[in-house]
């Protein structure tokens, strides 16, 4: 809503921001002129608010609004940046968005910060905690008998996004669950990117899920019952 030729939008939290990040491509089109962003917090949600007052000095309002169009502009460019040098690169589509989710990082860092965790545990799995097939996985591997360290790429957004963004390079695949078993690349739970990574279900069909869970030594020990005589 316009308010004394302002467009006051509230500064977006995460997980939003990778909503306001792909908003940002689809509305990149737009002139600047077309956003002046003034960033406030309203009960902890994202929209545009209206006022009937301003709260600040129309001078300071401008000036804040003006921070925040060039920030937004800076935003989509750089945006655009990590989304032509990932094409340029053959990234696929799905490759490109988590790229461009990710931002600007450090992938030395965080690369050897995915090797220490797949190599903390004999199997490990990469996981959102809202995505059911995560879930499924999950309870898959509780069936299986398998002590599986979780690792969540939602918490927070701003670690995880750029570990998925580097799997993705490293495995061929950016969905959830990316599942390692002895620190090799299993799939995730109903797919994966070839014969020896097909995912957890194929392994399962196939008789190779439990004997690989066994080779790392990531299945919990049995507890034998004891008889009384």
């Amino acid at each position: 809503e316009e308010v004394k030729g302002y467009y006051v939008v509230e500064r977006l939290e995460p997980p939003m921001r990778s909503v306001y990040t792909l908003a940002s491509l689809s509305l990149a089109a737009m002139p600047a002129s077309a956003f002046v962003a003034a960033p406030t917090h309203v009960g902890g949600s994202s929209r545009i608010v209206r006022t009937n007052t301003c709260p600040v000095p129309p001078t300071t309002l401008e000036a804040t609004a003006n921070d925040g169009e060039t920030s937004f502009v800076d935003g989509i460019q750089k945006s655009f940046k990590i989304a032509r040098e990932s094409a340029s690169s053959g990234a696929d589509f799905k490759q490109i968005i988590a790229n461009v989710l990710a931002g600007e990082y450090d992938a030395d860092a965080v690369n050897a910060k995915l090797d220490d965790l797949i190599a903390s545990a004999p199997s490990v799995m990469f996981i959102w905690e809202a995505s059911p097939f995560s879930k499924k996985a999950i309870r898959a591997m509780e069936m299986t008998g398998a002590d599986v360290k979780i690792v969540r790429l939602d918490d927070p957004w701003e670690e995880g996004n750029p570990m998925r963004a580097e799997l993705g390079k490293r495995v061929g695949r950016t969905s959830v669950p990316c599942i390692f078993i002895g620190g090799e690349y299993i799939g995730g739970y109903d797919g994966g990117v070839g014969e020896e990574s097909p995912g957890m279900i194929d392994l399962a069909f196939q008789g190779k899920l439990i004997p690989k869970l066994e080779a790392a030594k990531a299945l919990k020990p049995k507890v034998e019952a004891k008889v009384e005589a």
